[in-house]
């Protein structure tokens, strides 16, 4: 899987209340929810994630609560992929769940905004077509790219149970 689009930075400590306002809570379209994605920490995020956006981030990349709904809004808002130096656990999960590549690098730090990226998921390559580098992290385990490939965990137990049947 080969995902695309231009870098949009953010700090450390990026809190899934600032993802995703728990004022939205009671959304349940994954549609509207994306509308929100973001608004408090940058108001621009919507316009700036169209056509498709990589979020690279510093540390603890959402943080705080364990709500789904920061992965999902992410995600139908047009980001492609995030790439931090780490994330919070709950939040990792929720990506993979929601079907949204998360990789963890060091290498965040060279990667500017509006820089073009280009994530291989497979082989865990990506490359800053802006400034010609190439950054290497650890490719996510088999089942969880299985997961990200069918479309979530939903769906990807879906299609197993189908298979059994």
């Amino acid at each position: 899987m080969l995902l695309k689009g231009k870098a949009l930075i953010y700090g450390d400590d990026i809190n899934t209340d600032v993802i995703f306002p728990g004022r939205y809570l009671e959304i349940i379209d994954a549609n509207e929810m994306a509308k929100h994605a973001m608004e408090d920490l940058d108001p621009q995020f919507l316009q700036k994630a169209m056509g498709g956006c990589i979020i690279v981030a510093g540390k603890n990349f959402g943080c705080g609560s364990s709500r789904e709904q920061a992965a999902t809004c992410l995600k139908y808002a047009g980001t492609k992929a995030i790439i931090a130096r780490s994330f919070a656990r709950i939040f990792y999960r929720n990506a993979i769940n929601s079907a949204l590549p998360v990789f963890e690098s060091e290498d965040v730090k060279k990667i500017r905004e509006g820089d073009e990226i280009e994530v291989h998921v497979e082989d865990g390559v990506i490359k800053n077509l802006t400034k010609g580098e190439e950054y290497r992290v650890k490719p996510l385990p088999s089942f969880l790219q299985k997961i990200i490939m069918n479309g979530g965990l939903i769906k990807s137990l879906q299609k197993e149970v189908k298979n059994e049947v």
